[in-house]
This record gives structure tokens, C-alpha cells and sequence, in this order.
């Protein structure tokens, strides 16, 4: 999946213009893609050579600098295009992985030091506000800036982040009263 990413966004990138690899990378960088799609981004290189054997883009100049390397400017084909679309698609049609790395140790918090978890979850807390914050901002900055479907990614982040920060102080009412290991309902969950 992470080589798809990396594809995704080459391609991409190469949809709005052509460009060299070391300027696909600091977009990609810029606009944070390699978090969002889970990919390292020392792998462009590779991925740009994959694609251009395949076919999906082509070379269309080298660029010659007084002092630094030839860099070899690329454009996206019209099998490419055809790629990216499939790549595109797919993507919209997977269910997202459901694997929070808290959920397999709420699994056993009842039996954990309820104070440590606490001090920890507070300290999570601190980040997730943060995290919320940064993501309105963000959110507030772009608009009427960005197309909407990127609107659309900084709102599903800032909702995440939001719903994670009120679960995050809903756990930490109960670690702080010691009542993780309590079988019981959760009181103000409303399902």
C-alpha cells in the first residue's frame, strides 16, 4: 500500500505540471505527503525510475546547473493519467485500517497502574489539544485558497483530531478514579 501512496502522489504532483524529482519531493514534503500516505520519502527516487520503466511518465528535459547535478524534468503520459485515475479510485474504495495504538492496551488498562495512565493520558491530552488547534488554524488558513477537496482533508484531520481529544479525556475521567477495571457503562457516551 505505501508504494501506492508514493505512486499516487508522483503522479499527482505530475498531474498539476511537469517536474524534477528533488521538486516532487519538496511538494510532497510542503503538503505533507508522505505522512498522509505512510511513505518514506527516500523512496522517490525509486519509484520515479519504476514509473518511467512502466511507462506512466516520460522524460521531457535534463537541466544542466553551473555547479550542481543534471536534474531530469518529467511528465505524466497518457497511460500514466489512466494509472493515477485507478490508483485514485482505489484508494476512495478502501475502509480505513482500524488500529489505534491504544486499543490493544485498553485491552488490559483495568489491570495497569491507573496513576501512570493518567500521567500519561494527560500528557497525550496536551498533544491532542495542540493537535486540534493546529488543524483549525490550518483548516481557517486555506480556505477560499485551496480546492475543496483539500478542504475536505484538513476537515476530516481537525474532526479526527477532535473526537480522538474528547475520547482521550473521557478515558482519563475514569483512569483518574481508578474505575478502568470497573464493569459498568460509560456515563455521557451517547450511542
Amino acid at each position: 500500500m505505501q508504494s501506492l501512496s508514493i505512486r499516487l502522489s508522483i503522479l499527482g504532483l505530475l498531474m498539476e505540471r511537469d517536474m524534477h524529482p528533488y521538486e516532487i519531493r519538496t511538494r510532497m514534503k510542503e503538503r505533507f505527503l508522505d505522512l498522509q500516505g505512510r511513505f518514506k520519502i527516500g523512496s522517490l527516487y525509486y519509484a520515479v525510475d519504476q514509473l518511467r520503466k512502466q511507462n506512466y511518465i516520460e522524460a521531457v528535459m535534463t537541466i544542466s546547473e553551473h555547479l550542481g547535478p543534471e536534474k531530469t524534468v518529467y511528465r505524466i503520459t497518457d497511460s500514466g493519467k489512466a494509472y493515477f485515475q485507478s490508483l485514485l479510485l482505489n484508494r476512495f474504495r478502501e475502509a480505513a485500517p482500524d488500529n489505534h495504538p491504544l486499543y490493544i492496551a485498553l485491552v488490559f488498562a483495568g489491570k495497569g497502574d491507573q496513576e501512570q495512565i493518567a500521567t500519561i493520558l494527560r500528557e497525550r491530552i496536551g498533544a491532542a489539544e495542540k493537535q486540534v488547534e493546529l488543524c483549525r488554524r490550518t483548516y481557517a488558513e486555506h480556505e477560499g485558497i485551496v480546492p475543496r477537496s483539500v478542504l475536505h482533508l484538513m476537515a476530516g484531520y481537525y474532526e479526527h483530531a477532535r473526537t480522538e481529544l474528547a475520547w482521550l479525556r473521557r478515558l482519563l475521567i475514569d483512569a483518574e478514579a481508578g474505575k478502568l477495571h470497573e464493569i459498568s457503562i460509560l456515563p455521557g457516551f451517547d450511542h
